[in-house]
């Protein structure tokens, strides 16, 4: 039976959500910028105002980060974005970068005004267990307090061969699903015929990483679309946004494949 405060509670997801999946189209285009902690200070995410005011412009439905960065990155004028505050992280310099650890709170992101968390876990990784229990214990939090949770969830760790091995994301994104996320952020498989178990055995929206750097443009393009096609509900994609030579073309180009169902040759034109 629902009680008024589980009412509330899910009424207060439901309400956050919407300022990270776009009403309409029911699809996410998220650009997360956490890459700090892994990897420091690289292009794209020092001068933080211009990088967020782009992907807005661009059409971004919220930015992901780390606490220290949100008062970096707010900005006082142009569209609002929603804002979904990083609470696990590791360094690529550390001795275990698989290994992600909590670093902030659900409570601490209420206070920063965000609109949702986000927590990564590497199933598969020595400390597998460790992340798991984070997350449970997180994901009793958010729905205390009626927070969207988004979850990375990848498989990486000695056993893992492939970690884009259709199984083994399915398996992650499976994970995440059952400790309670609300959106999980996976690897795109590859395929439309892959991805789309990788989506029907999650059961809620599924958004694809955009992984390292690519070289061509349409590559991207190819994949958000074909990603979408499998059933997908979006992006969550940060370098291959951020530090590409015209930051406010790609995400366009993204934005209306995503949001405004365009081809990948209508979106293409967005690059000039």
């Amino acid at each position: 039976m629902l009680t008024r405060s589980t009412v509330k509670e899910v009424f207060g997801k439901n309400i956050r959500i919407e300022r990270i999946i776009d009403r309409q189209s029911g699809n996410a285009v998220i650009v997360p910028m956490d890459h700090g902690i892994s990897v420091g200070p690289i292009p794209g995410l020092i001068d933080m105002k211009r990088t967020v005011g782009d992907v807005v412009e661009g059409g971004a439905t919220a930015v992901l980060m780390h606490k220290g960065l949100v008062p970096q990155g707010h900005r006082t004028t142009g569209h609002d974005v929603g804002l979904i505050l990083h609470l696990s992280a590791s360094t690529d310099i550390g001795v275990s970068s698989n290994s992600k650890v909590l670093v902030a709170t659900v409570e601490e992101a209420l206070k920063l005004g965000a609109d949702a968390v986000s927590m990564h876990i590497n199933v598969g990784a020595e400390t597998e267990p460790q992340m798991l229990e984070d997350l449970g214990m997180v994901s009793r939090q958010c729905s205390e307090w009626g927070m969207p949770l988004i979850v990375m969830a990848y498989p990486r760790g000695p056993r893992i061969k492939d970690s884009f091995d259709p199984d083994a994301v399915a398996h992650a994104a499976r994970v995440a699903m059952e400790l309670g996320a609300d959106v999980v952020k996976c690897s795109y498989t590859g395929d439309i015929d892959s991805f789309r178990e990788v989506v029907r055995g999650a059961m809620v929206p599924v958004v694809i990483a955009g992984g390292p750097k690519m070289d061509s443009d349409m590559d991207i393009l190819n994949m958000v679309h074909d990603s979408l096609e499998a059933g997908g509900r979006g992006v969550s994609m940060g370098r291959n946004i951020f530090q590409h030579r015209n930051v406010k073309g790609i995400m366009s180009a993204v934005s209306d494949i995503v949001l405004h169902g365009a081809s990948v040759e209508e979106a293409a034109e967005r690059l000039g």
